[in-house]
């Protein structure tokens, strides 16, 4: 109960994952509630050089899309993988179904991103959820190696939190809940 009620977003990362702990991450995002047992997932692991490469991918497909982009914007886009020293890319794999329609699929791919993220921040690592153009773009998809039935739902980043937490807001479950 205390990581999930705890849990929080961290946008600076530094330091390793170190391998044992990835493996129990992954282990808790099998866990994801999966209607029909189709494991409606896929898990891209990043790190080292791969971030610089999939740098080169984003800066890619920003450039394809505006070609008049800046230097300094580039090399923002290409920076943008190395926040972290850990990247999971989750996506969506997409299957026709009679029983698990694909809003079902899509929903199960994003349990498991917030098993994963759940599983870090339990181990004591931070992490931060991240979408944007990248995670919607076809030639980022295509580089990743992503069939066109699979949908990213994110990249996580994972690492050792550095500096200060923002603190978490109270929520009062009036505002949010309902009985009926």
């Amino acid at each position: 109960m205390q990581a999930i009620q705890t849990r929080n977003s961290a946008a600076r990362l530094a330091g390793a994952v170190e391998q044992a702990d990835l493996e129990q991450i992954l282990k808790a995002g099998f866990r994801a509630p999966d209607h029909g047992l189709l494991r409606p997932w896929r898990i891209l692991v990043i790190e080292g050089e791969s971030r610089d490469r999939l740098g080169a991918l984003f800066a890619k497909a920003k450039l394809t899309h505006d070609p008049s982009l800046t230097t300094n914007a580039l090399t923002k886009v290409k920076n943008k993988p190395l926040r972290a020293p850990l990247i999971l890319v989750v996506a969506a794999r997409l299957v026709e179904h009679p029983k698990v329609p694909e809003v079902e699929q899509i929903l199960s791919a994003g349990a498991m991103a917030q098993n994963l993220m759940l599983a870090a921040h339990a181990l004591g690592y931070g992490s931060m959820w991240r979408t944007g153009s990248m995670t919607y773009d076809r030639i980022v998809a295509e580089g990743l190696g992503l069939e066109l039935n699979e949908k990213m739902i994110g990249f996580l980043y994972v690492g050792q939190i550095e500096g200060n937490q923002k603190a978490l807001p109270e929520h009062d479950a009036a505002h949010f809940v309902t009985r009926w």
